[in-house]
């Protein structure tokens, strides 16, 4: 374990602890990832303080214009936001220290250290399990308060590359269908942590195995989790002879949302209709735009898949493409995952890749304006169809001059 517990010196805090009890202690994954050796370029502090929690924070930000806002009024939790860090500040829970630590889900977050004193608490030998690489639970009591934490161990064994201790992992079993009266906008982000690297995925498989994600997935099976798997291989695969592809599969769907490649991998445990799927997702409270990309691939990847015995004509691939759009790179992986060989598909994904390819995306050659000028015609659904006849005929070597495209929409009407 390379510890370093200079990343949480005072000197590199946005404030001064002169705003701070003596008292005042980290807790929680800063002390865990410092002594881990694990650095952030932004901080995320977590304080314990004796009494006056809210009234510190508020202070806090007042003093050096930061952002605040107030967590959990009744148990006195606040936060401060700047520019270089967040600062979560919480009264201790019971009547000591030692008290609030014991309170906590894992052994490896219940490590409390005192920048004044640059004094390290540990009554529950947590740092002997970041030594070794374990997440122990506290209790099993602790665990059956917040179930969601059931969740957590796993996702905290993937970003840390740990292992679950033996009973905490038979206790976590135990306690799996607790897990069903959790809110679904909690159960998300810990299942998104599992699905944003392949690290993630054997963890995943775990959880399943253990029953943690049944109630939330009910049409998912072993088949699927394997289906995972090989979706990251085929990603990789991809990514290393398409170096573009590789990186649109890690851009988000939107600003907060998942990547495409957590997306295609989510895909893997839903139901293979839309409206099933579309069901299932809502409940998780994902969002429209994840929505709507996955959806796009339950419904195009079959047509995909078929493409090995049935190619699809020019035609075909040209709406294809319009359907799909953005998603393809994430129809690809999960084709690529389901059998179809990079060879196959190596043709689409060249188009996709290629910006003046006019199959996948297509640039007019006239416009409905055009149209309505030279031909006199008003307004109506047909000015849209004869552009899309223009762009078949474009792809297909019939025309390529705007006077070519012109001459066909007269032939079309005429």
């Amino acid at each position: 374990m390379n510890s370093d517990l200079s990343v949480l010196s005072p000197e590199t805090f946005p404030f001064s602890l002169e705003w701070l009890s003596p008292q005042a202690c980290l807790v929680g994954g800063a002390v865990r990832d410092a002594l881990l050796g694990r650095q952030a370029d932004y901080l995320d502090l977590d304080f314990v303080v004796p009494t006056d929690a809210v009234t510190i924070a508020r202070e806090l930000a007042s003093h050096y214009q930061a952002g605040f806002v107030v967590l959990d009024e009744a148990r006195q939790i606040a936060r401060v936001v700047f520019d270089t860090a967040t600062v979560d500040i919480a009264q201790q829970e019971g009547e000591s220290l030692e008290t609030d630590l014991y309170r906590r889900d894992f052994t490896i977050n219940a490590i409390a250290y005192n920048p004044q004193s640059r004094q390290i608490i540990d009554p529950l030998q947590g740092v002997a399990d970041c030594r070794a690489g374990i997440i122990r639970m506290v209790s099993p009591a602790n665990l059956q308060d917040d179930p969601l934490r059931l969740l957590r161990a796993y996702r905290q064994a993937a970003q840390l590359g740990f292992t679950i201790e033996p009973t905490t992992q038979s206790t976590i079993r135990q306690f799996a269908p607790l897990l069903a009266k959790m809110a679904a906008e909690r159960v998300q982000v810990e299942l998104n942590y599992l699905l944003q690297s392949p690290q993630g995925t054997p963890w995943l498989t775990a959880a399943w195995q253990d029953q943690l994600l049944h109630h939330w997935f009910s049409h998912g099976n072993t088949e699927n989790l394997a289906q995972i798997a090989a979706t990251d291989n085929a990603a990789s695969v991809l990514a290393q002879r398409w170096h573009r592809l590789g990186s649109q599969l890690e851009t988000r769907v939107s600003s907060k949302s998942l990547s495409w490649l957590s997306l295609a991998k989510l895909t893997n445990l839903l139901p293979s209709t839309v409206a099933a799927a579309e069901a299932q997702l809502l409940r998780l409270k994902y969002s429209r735009a994840e929505i709507r990309a996955v959806l796009i691939m339950i419904q195009y990847l079959p047509q995909l898949l078929s493409h090995v015995t049935s190619p699809m004509t020019l035609r075909h691939q040209y709406f294809f493409f319009q359907s799909v759009g953005s998603v393809f790179p994430a129809l690809a992986v999960l084709a690529v995952a389901a059998g179809l060989s990079v060879d196959q598909i190596a043709p689409l994904i060249n188009r996709y890749l290629t910006p003046e390819d006019q199959v996948a995306h297509p640039t007019p050659l006239v416009t409905g304006h055009d149209l309505m000028q030279q031909l006199q015609l008003p307004p109506s659904p047909q000015i849209g169809q004869l552009l899309t006849q223009i762009q078949i005929a474009r792809i297909e070597g019939k025309v390529s001059t705007r006077d070519e495209a012109l001459a066909f929409a007269t032939q079309l009407i005429t």
